[in-house]
């Protein structure tokens, strides 16, 4: 079996030409519960000359664009003139061209394109991963990441009977579990670098929470045992290869709370000497806007219909990886056999919306964490309580 490419930048990237915030309705509903949270945030970043802002790992840019027209709006309108640098970035194969033209009003709607809005507003694109460091030293005001991060940079082995690390052997997941350490301590150091004193970075990902639900087992069928079941069906109908089945190993490892916090908890670790603190680390639940839809409206729904709304929203950040498992095919052959994978799905939900056990594998849809990321706080004035994430210079004395 020749060796595939394991490096996470050369072969992923969300589905292009604006579907994948299209069809990402869940994704955009959690990015929206963050904006009180970033609201604070600004309120207590130094002042600097520029303000620098960076949404890591942001697609098309679209399912964070009307919280940042938000933000932007009640900056200007608290007498705050500074220009506003915002960098958006992806990897090199992210589809740039529909970020850019949303932020001009140009595609999408056209009432958050705060680039026409707000004057002194800079948008910039960085085609890197967010696992190196994407900024100068010191320049970065507020970092921001949402449903990004659980991607490891590169996948550490593949996985032989399973697509997901959730559904790997003990050894599998141990390689995945050390990969994710490894890229998430990366991660970190980057941003701290990258921040100015006092400011923050906030990081909303999925995640394994306390009870082990995570992104589509919450409930009901699992979503990546159907994907694996699917996938394997081909494999048995001679569709594809068994090569081609392990290759479809997504580059993913959902930390658990213990996880994102182990860089932390040790005070003699590069992250801690690099002054960053995680003030807090919780779990959250946004539910699937697609099943709340269906449950309000089974009586003029058809479970059909219901289908042909979630499998889209599925693949708009999974079908990169089943055709790069295929990538020695002609693109039509690939787009073929991807779409039966995708079609035999639907009909599986469309035969059983709910479930054999209740809910559908994608139920209560995203699990969100950590909602906040602090690191390092500082006092707020005439108090000992801490504020929201800060980066202080580990040299000082003054928190």
């Amino acid at each position: 079996m020749n060796k595939p490419n394991l490096n996470t930048q050369s072969v992923l990237s969300m589905k292009g030409e604006g579907y994948y915030s299209q069809k990402t309705v869940g994704a955009k509903n959690a990015i929206d519960k963050m904006e009180v949270l970033i609201e604070e945030a600004f309120k207590n970043i130094p002042k600097v000359d520029i303000l620098r802002i960076a949404d890591f790992g942001s697609a098309d840019g679209g399912t964070s664009q009307e919280m940042w027209f938000n933000i932007i709006e009640k900056i200007k309108k608290s007498g705050d003139n500074r220009e506003i640098e915002m960098l958006y970035t992806d990897l090199a194969s992210n589809d740039f061209s529909v970020l850019f033209r949303m932020m001009q009003g140009m595609q999408g709607n056209d009432n958050f394109a705060y680039q026409n809005k707000f004057e002194n507003v800079f948008v910039h694109g960085c085609g890197t991963g967010f696992h190196k460091q994407l900024m100068s030293n010191n320049s970065l005001s507020l970092g921001f990441s949402a449903t990004a991060m659980h991607y490891v940079s590169e996948r550490p082995c593949l996985i032989n009977n399973h697509v997901h690390m959730v559904g790997s052997n003990e050894e599998e997941k141990k390689q995945f579990k050390n990969q994710a350490l490894k890229d998430w301590e990366t991660i970190l150091l980057n941003r701290s670098n990258e921040l100015v004193p006092g400011g923050r970075f906030i990081c909303i990902n999925f995640g394994i929470d306390e009870k082990g639900r995570y992104l589509g087992n919450t409930g009901g069928h699992n979503m990546f045992n159907n994907f694996t079941k699917h996938w394997k069906n081909l494999e048995q109908k001679g569709i594809i290869t068994n090569e081609e089945f392990v290759n479809a190993t997504f580059t993913q490892h959902y930390r658990t709370v213990e996880e994102f916090r182990k860089p932390f908890d040790d005070t003699n670790s590069e992250i801690s000497k690099s002054g960053l603190i995680l003030k807090k680390c919780e779990t959250m639940f946004t539910d699937c806007p697609f099943k709340v839809h269906y449950n309000k409206n089974k009586s003029t729904m058809s479970s059909r219909e219901y289908a042909e709304t979630l499998i889209p929203t599925m693949r708009s950040w999974s079908e990169t990886v089943f055709k790069t498992a295929l990538e020695k095919r002609n693109p039509n052959e690939i787009n073929q056999i991807v779409d039966q994978f995708y079609n035999s799905y639907l009909e599986e939900i469309a035969e059983n919306p709910t479930g054999a056990k209740g809910s559908f594998s994608f139920d209560r849809g995203l699990i969100v964490f950590p909602k906040k990321l602090v690191l390092v706080a500082e006092p707020m004035a005439n108090s000992s309580r801490f504020v929201l994430p800060t980066k202080i210079d580990p040299s000082s004395n003054n928190f």
